[in-house]
């Protein structure tokens, strides 16, 4: 049978690589190893964060399924760091996993394009270095112009529980052994990645009363734009918080010698950002406890997830150290922890559209690329099956730039400088966060979700429109002032506004820390017009104006410097700050500008600074 793109994988990352190109208009076939567990989230039962939220948000301005299947089945809303600046600020909600499994699975199934079939991918149909379809474990060939494999932990999965091991690509399903295998023989760099979950503990064995009580946000803010955020109005259930104790890291460290991660069964790099209990217990002896989130997994709250309690040790030791935790002391596990090894390709095999280098029309996404997380898994897949969809159509691809979305900067990172531990996402990894925020992330990115068609008309209509009034509105503020008359003066007083002294524009006075959309109403009447989310914007743009516009300058300035040429014989060697690496891949390229050579994996924006600083010094020395 023929498709023009096959996606190896139903996880976060292979829904949307499928959704993206079928959306497209683009015959789509998505291979699964279980149909059932499309959607499944493997370990925590939660969307977004700190970072990941920008990525969701992203996901959501181009036309991806994440964020609004996360409001359809979310059963706890917060926005994290709410009390910062919004360019730090995250949004996070508990999902119920099962349901989101379905809201997914339905999702694909009556998506038009789009084909789903159960079975194990063992080999790839290549000739002359180019794909042509897949095999799969019942001998049946499907041929395709495009191949995304997103295979998440599934790719040589083994899984570790003190010292058991297991096959698996996650706790009772079949790895993909032969693929991987496969994958090696083609001469990609393959490398060696865990990661790990924690115990599940059946809920009405846990005390909650002794635990701190941790509630979703009063007044919840939806993930995706397109929710009514004025009917948005889910249940919400708690989280709970508690620690661990001497107890606890004696239990952990009396054990040590039956922890996998120590004892060399383990040979993968795990991710820095997420350590296992015994890994946090061995790197900081010195604190006396650790923080423990209580999560539910599901509305009826039956089954909880151990935040912060990853873990591969035995059985019995699982049992005993949550056993001597507060409010544990009598939980019966329903699921145990373990670690995860899996096959990873290094990224720098790829290009920006992920894309592999040595094999056309095969691309990777998620977790097969060494990063960790579902919100980074789905960015990738969004991306690769946009890319595939558009080298079917015969189309320009999409590359994100680090100015334009988190979802560049993550890409970017990857291709450029690869990675030997699970990347994740952060917002000090943006050089750019003041523009990349995720309140704005609609106005940002819509234009490349209506080019691609994947965004209904009313959506766009809205979507323009706000950006109408907020556009408006910041031209209103920078052009009319205000003078220190007595009436103006009582009335910021009355605000518990300092009063000011000299005429000022609207903008430098809405840019005050103390000023609140409330405050911008009582200030600016006019403004009643605008939605309530108009108004958050404006505020932001006012308080913010300054510094966005630094950062678009600085923005400009890359963009021109881009542009510039490399003098023919141009000495890479004699430019100090480089790293012989870069120094030698250059010289070997010898690219024609410096965007040809931002395009070398391992040239980072650091060096194209230093590049550029010294071909400006070579000119000017003519």
């Amino acid at each position: 049978m023929n498709y023009d793109v096959i996606v190896i994988g139903g996880g976060h990352a292979g829904i949307e690589a499928s959704l993206a190109p079928a959306r497209m208009g683009v015959k789509t076939l998505m291979v699964t190893i279980l149909a059932e567990q499309i959607g499944a989230s493997s370990c925590n039962p939660a969307i977004g964060g700190l970072a990941k939220g920008h990525l969701v948000k992203e996901l959501d301005a181009m036309g991806g399924e994440m964020a609004l299947a996360t409001d359809a089945t979310g059963i706890q809303f917060r926005i994290l760091n709410g009390s910062k600046g919004p360019a730090v600020r995250g949004s996070r909600a508990q999902i119920d996993m099962d349901r989101y499994r379905i809201y997914m699975k339905n999702v694909i199934l009556n998506t038009p394009n789009l084909d789903v079939k159960q079975e194990i991918v063992e080999a790839l149909i290549i000739e002359d270095n180019k794909v042509l379809g897949v095999e799969t474990q019942l001998g049946n060939r499907y041929m395709a112009k495009k191949v995304i494999i997103a295979s998440g932990t599934f790719l040589n999965g083994l899984i570790h529980i003190g010292e058991k091991k297991q096959q698996a690509g996650r706790q009772g399903e079949f790895a993909s052994v032969k693929l991987a295998e496969y994958l090696r023989g083609l001469g990609i760099e393959i490398g060696r990645l865990k990661t790990g979950t924690c115990a599940r503990i059946d809920g009405s064995s846990i005390d909650f009363s002794v635990m701190e009580v941790q509630g979703g946000d009063e007044n919840p803010t939806p993930f995706s734009f397109r929710t009514n955020r004025e009917s948005f109005n889910p249940t919400q259930l708690p989280c709970h918080v508690t620690y661990t104790n001497e107890d606890t890291h004696h239990i952990i460290e009396s054990n040590f010698y039956r922890a996998p991660m120590f004892s060399g069964q383990i040979e993968g790099m795990g991710p820095r950002y997420c350590p296992s209990i015994e890994d946090k217990i061995n790197r900081f002896r010195d604190r006396p406890r650790h923080q423990i989130f209580v999560e539910p997994q599901t509305l009826e709250a039956n089954e909880y997830y151990i935040n912060g309690m990853s873990t591969s040790l035995p059985t019995d030791v699982q049992l005993s150290m949550i056993r001597s935790v507060k409010g544990m002391e009598s939980a019966k596990i329903v699921r145990y922890g373990y670690a995860i090894e899996y096959d990873y390709v290094q990224p720098t095999e790829l290009k920006h559209t992920l894309e592999t280098k040595k094999i056309e029309g095969l691309y990777c996404a998620g977790q097969i690329n060494g990063t960790t997380g579902y919100e980074e898994a789905a960015s990738q897949g969004m991306m690769a099956g946009i890319n595939a969809g558009l080298s079917v159509k015969g189309e320009e691809p999409l590359v994100l730039g680090r100015h334009e979305a988190y979802i560049g900067v993550l890409i970017d990172d990857l291709v450029t400088k690869g990675t030997k531990e699970p990347y994740r996402m952060f917002t000090s990894r943006s050089e750019y966060r003041l523009l990349l925020r995720e309140d704005n992330a609609d106005r940002r990115l819509y234009r490349y979700g209506e080019k691609l068609g994947l965004l209904d008309e009313e959506y766009l209509a809205k979507v323009k429109q706000k950006e109408r009034d907020i556009a408006e509105a910041v031209i209103y503020l920078k052009e009319n002032f205000v003078t220190p008359t007595k009436e103006f003066i009582e009335k910021l007083l009355s605000l518990d506004e300092e009063k000011i002294n000299d005429k000022v524009s609207l903008l430098d006075l809405l840019a005050r820390a103390s000023m609140s959309s409330e405050k911008i109403i009582a200030l600016v009447p006019e403004f009643k017009k605008y939605s309530d989310e108009v108004v958050e914007q404006i505020l932001i743009e006012a308080k913010y104006s300054r510094y966005i516009d630094k950062q678009k300058n600085q923005v400009d300035k890359m963009k021109n410097m881009l542009n510039v040429k490399i003098p023919e014989g141009f000495e890479f060697s004699k430019v100090s700050g480089l790293s012989n690496e870069i120094i030698e891949k250059l010289e070997d390229i010898m690219p024609p500008t410096l965007f040809n050579a931002s395009e070398i994996s391992g040239v980072t924006p650091a060096a194209l600074e230093i590049l550029h600083i010294y071909i400006k010094m070579a000119q000017k020395a003519r």
